[in-house]
């Protein structure tokens, strides 16, 4: 009986820790449309909401259902990327959909990133070192730092 009633909190607790887990995906999705916006021919070969197309795909018309659909596929990649880094798969995730995964993982002769460098490490705080991805050709930009700090605010899981 006991092992019965111990078996159904931890089944409780992982569909707590589940529905968590979409409501701070819920909350990353929101945030990527609200900094990315809607974007259209003008920003090929950006469609959506900064899906940018390979060089198999063709999207002749993007409804927002279309647009809302690419994101989340996006997103679930990026997150199963750095699935490793646990409960910051998902800072790390939206930060890559902006950034590109390989500028903080590294490739080639670029080194891994600061912040992946210390979450390797085991340490925590990385504020500092998620800000510091704001700069577009070698300059801080406000509106990429004020992002940055929204992710951080929304996303960071203690």
């Amino acid at each position: 009986m006991r092992r019965r009633g111990i078996l159904t909190f931890c089944l409780l607790l992982a569909a707590e820790m589940a529905l968590a887990q979409d409501g701070r995906f819920e909350e990353a999705v929101t945030l990527i449309k609200r900094y990315e916006g809607m974007h259209d021919e003008r920003h090929y070969p950006y469609v959506g909401y900064g899906h940018k197309l390979l060089q198999n795909e063709h999207y002749p018309v993007m409804t927002e259902e279309r647009a809302d659909s690419l994101l989340r596929a996006d997103l679930r990649q990026k997150c199963r990327v750095f699935r490793r880094f646990g409960r910051d798969s998902l800072l790390l995730g939206v930060l890559a959909y902006n950034v590109g995964e390989y500028r903080l993982l590294g490739y080639g002769e670029r080194p891994k990133s600061r912040l992946v460098r210390k979450l390797e490490a085991g340490e925590r705080d990385i504020r500092a070192e998620y800000v510091s991805f704001c700069r577009y050709r070698g300059k801080a930009v406000a509106s990429l730092r004020q992002r940055r700090e929204d992710e951080y605010e929304l996303l960071y899981n203690e």
